[in-house]
């Protein structure tokens, strides 16, 4: 079965080289697929460098949800791996140990928890693990989702309620020494603040609806 990883992007030019950089070394992946979602910055410049990486540009920011639907729509492979574009300290046997539990068939799909990256991110997965942006899982998880691409940064609640509403397997994977680049670091203070405010927002926003379009 063919794996997809799609990295959603978003002014990630000063991590999505290294994230791709360990990627293009994992043999198991068949595609790389980065959706830079609306950047202004030179995420798209640092994504054509690397050779054989699918690029799909959108003009205006449409969320996480949207960009990794779109990811999706640039696939048909079976098993899609979403990796986060902001990641520090990504190594190959990160990546497979989020496919390992998927392709040997112990769920379908699978959580990657930071442990010993930064106190503050892994604080934070380990209160709400199901918010990570590191996952393997197959296609038709996703499919039946049908309103992804306007959960923008409440898509891992979309999916976490799927799994549970449907008793899907999951399994959470440990990702030691993995961690990410926090908001305020990449805007500073208070642009950063300001942008992690709207992403909780959008995540409690989805959270609090009662009719998911599921199929």
């Amino acid at each position: 079965m063919r794996i997809a990883a799609i990295v959603p992007a978003y002014n990630e030019e000063k991590t999505i080289g290294g994230v791709l950089s360990v990627l293009q070394k994992c043999k198991a992946i068949n595609e790389i697929i980065v959706v830079s979602d609306g950047s202004t910055d030179n995420t798209v410049e640092i994504a054509r460098q690397f050779k054989g990486v699918k690029l799909v540009e959108l003009e205006e920011n449409r969320g996480k949800g949207g960009a990794m639907k779109a990811g999706l729509d640039h696939t048909r492979a079976g098993i899609i791996l979403f990796l986060d574009a902001d990641l520090i300290g990504l190594r190959e046997d990160h990546i497979a140990a989020l496919l390992r539990p998927v392709l040997g068939g112990e769920a379908l799909m699978s959580l990657g928890v930071f442990k010993k990256g930064r106190v503050a991110t892994d604080l934070a997965q380990k209160m709400a693990p199901y918010l990570t942006g590191q996952r393997a899982l197959k296609r038709d998880i996703l499919d039946r989702i049908s309103d992804l691409d306007l959960a923008r940064f409440g898509v891992e609640v979309a999916l976490h309620r799927y799994v549970e509403e449907h008793k899907i397997p999951v399994a959470q994977v440990t990702l030691a020494d993995l961690s990410h680049m926090m908001k305020e670091e990449k805007f500073g203070f208070w642009k950063g603040l300001a942008a992690r405010g709207k992403m909780y927002w959008e995540i409690i926003k989805y959270a609090a609806r009662t009719d998911p379009h599921i199929k």
